[in-house]
């Protein structure tokens, strides 16, 4: 029973750091998502999985849209538009 639920866990918790190949070349608007769902800066997992997709995820399009990101999540929760 352990087993079982530490391999769905594991593999829940994968799925939830993917990125597709398309992804990768828009990271601007993947990192305002991150940010918006108020989660910190993704780059460091996206990143091998970007180059395992032949693919390179541009660092700086990444911190400029989970900055952007991050102050629009920042602002909705001062007027209690996020929980």
């Amino acid at each position: 029973m352990k087993t079982t639920l530490l391999v769905l866990t594991v593999g829940w918790l994968t799925g939830c750091a993917t990125i597709s190949a398309a992804e990768c070349q828009n990271p601007h608007d993947v990192a305002f998502r991150d940010a918006i769902f108020g989660l910190q800066p993704q780059d460091g997992i996206y990143s091998p999985i970007c180059s395992a997709n032949g693919t390179q995820l541009n660092a700086a399009r990444y911190a400029e849209g989970w900055r952007e990101g991050n102050y629009e999540y920042e602002r909705r929760k001062v007027h209690g538009g996020v929980d």
